[in-house]
């Protein structure tokens, strides 16, 4: 059975989702899982492997940190390679989302115009 396009939009978004709550603050998988949960209905399971990605790509770094009710937490900050990752899926995100609302709304795609543009200042 195919999966549903919110299925497919959640596994795309997931990476940017993450990189955009680490901006605002340091944060273990857990509470991150938790925050995506609630927001988007990730499930909890898809999150440790994309942390441990996003550390092997260099775009987050961890710390640990003591806890008074347990064991001590892997904190997770961004580096510099994920905020510039976050800037660049950003635009890309809001670049796709533009040129989705406008196919839903029947006007014609931005990028088709600017290419029709171009196409005219060439001739």
């Amino acid at each position: 059975m195919p999966e549903t396009i919110e299925i497919q939009l959640k596994k795309g978004v997931l990476t940017l989702c993450v990189l955009a709550l680490l901006n605002r603050h340091d944060s273990y998988a857990y509470e991150i899982a938790a925050t995506l949960s609630d927001a988007i209905d990730m499930g909890e399971g898809t999150i440790y492997p994309l942390m441990r990605r996003l550390q092997s790509d260099g775009q987050v770094e961890t710390y640990m940190v003591e806890s008074a009710s347990g064991p001590s937490r892997k904190y997770y900050r961004l580096t510099d390679a994920g905020r510039g990752a976050l800037e660049a899926q950003t635009a890309e995100w809001r670049a796709f989302a533009r040129a989705v609302e406008s196919v839903l709304d029947g006007a014609a795609p931005a990028a088709a115009s600017v290419k029709k543009a171009d196409k005219g200042a060439e001739l």
